[in-house]
């Protein structure tokens, strides 16, 4: 408990508490499984909020980051040739729409980075009024200020307006308000396959496609934030995949490196040829170590028999969930292991609960409980999911 005690009170004196963390500390995991300084163990479902998708101590990510360890060099920076980031951009291309790769840190950054491009296209055409960005209700693109200015929650604005101008926000999955908002004015149409922090909502194939048809018509970029929903969380390489649409651009972030912090913006070669040297830069983009990692991830999660287990445990998932008989549980939804019950009362205290039962558990809004855990995860762990779920329900409001 020594190290419990330590380790909380540090972060309660030293830490900006931006955060509200459970009194447990974390200190190992293995597979699916995260354990805290008394040995309890919790079974993952929240995975880093959708990031640790190899789930902990996989001996491929662990001989990925040794290798480049024992080469002495984790960052040189993007003033040179490295192989490792060159290597992770092929893997991304000829596995995607994309002609070229930019790296960034984080899924802000690569939407911050993707709008930049969007304007900077629109720029070059020569179309002066040709500035603003659409965005839609319910979205989740970031808390830095340009993601933040596409993300419309007034909790997540209000303190920190004036937001960047030209952003008008359209009604999720309506295409007609899509219809009035996106015009000859619009640089960028930015929206998530599969909205996250919003709850859990996918695009519908048709409003999908409305927007690329309207994008076209405008000559407007069409971004996909694919950070939370991409990279084989929903059964497909790309949560677009089921659309038949492809955007101009695709931002990706969080399971890329499997908990190393990296983000990524994929774009066709007609966006690329409007950028130049000096348009844009990080000085920690890239780097060897992150990059070599990611490099293995990418190989693991696009193989077809990796794919197909996540297709069919999502689906036993979404089985499962629509089985169980509660009362509180208004709505069942989600696709692959991207899923979500919305809930009657509010999702901190079946939270809480989920930690005396032994499982993590994370929202998506108030009222709704996501599940994005481990891709590895077993129909095995759905089951013991059930029974402990099916269990904190009973007793929450006890």
């Amino acid at each position: 408990m020594q190290t419990t005690n330590n380790a909380i009170s540090n972060e309660q004196n030293y830490v900006l508490q931006t955060y509200v963390r459970p009194d447990f500390v974390l200190v190992r995991g293995n597979g699916i499984n995260l354990y805290d300084e008394d040995g309890k163990a919790y079974q993952d479902w929240v995975a880093g909020i959708a990031v640790n998708s190899l789930g902990y101590n996989d001996s491929g990510v662990a001989q990925a980051m040794q290798e480049q360890a024992a080469t002495g060099v984790l960052h040189v920076s993007n003033l040179y040739h490295t192989e490792p980031h060159a290597r992770l951009a092929k893997q991304l291309v000829e596995n995607s729409f994309a002609d070229r790769v930019y790296f960034c840190n984080s899924g802000a950054e690569a939407n911050e980075g993707a709008l930049k491009f969007a304007r900077r296209v629109a720029f070059n055409s020569e179309a002066t009024d040709k500035t603003d960005i659409v965005t839609f209700s319910g979205a989740f693109h970031g808390r830095t200020m340009g993601a933040l200015a596409v993300t419309p929650k007034d909790k997540y604005q209000t303190p920190f307006k004036p937001m960047m101008p030209g952003v008008t926000v359209a009604e999720f999955n309506n295409i007609d308000s899509a219809k009035e908002t996106i015009t000859a004015k619009t640089a960028a149409v930015i929206v998530e396959p599969l909205q996250g922090e919003g709850g859990i909502h996918p695009a519908t194939n048709e409003f999908l496609r409305a927007l690329r048809q309207l994008c076209d018509d405008h000559q407007a970029m069409l971004i996909f934030d694919e950070i939370q929903c991409g990279l084989g969380r929903t059964g497909t390489l790309w949560a677009h995949e089921v659309s038949g649409v492809t955007p101009d651009m695709m931002t990706l972030a969080k399971p890329l490196a499997n908990g190393l912090p990296i983000g990524a913006i994929l774009v066709t070669q007609a966006v690329a040829d409007n950028i130049r040297p000096g348009d844009h830069g990080s000085t920690f983009a890239g780097g060897l170590l992150v990059t070599n990692v990611a490099s293995h991830v990418v190989e693991r999660i696009r193989q077809p028999e990796f794919l197909a287990h996540v297709q069919e445990v999502g689906e036993y998932l979404m089985e499962r969930l629509e089985e169980v008989n509660s009362p509180l549980i208004r709505e069942v939804r989600g696709r692959g292991l991207m899923a979500a019950i919305e809930l009657t009362i509010e999702a901190p205290s079946v939270i809480k609960k989920g930690y005396e039962q032994g499982i993590l558990l994370v929202n998506a809004g108030p009222n709704t409980i996501r599940f994005v855990p481990p891709l590895i995860i077993e129909k095995s762990d759905v089951d013991s999911l059930i029974d402990k779920l099916t269990t904190i329900l009973e007793h929450v409001n006890e």
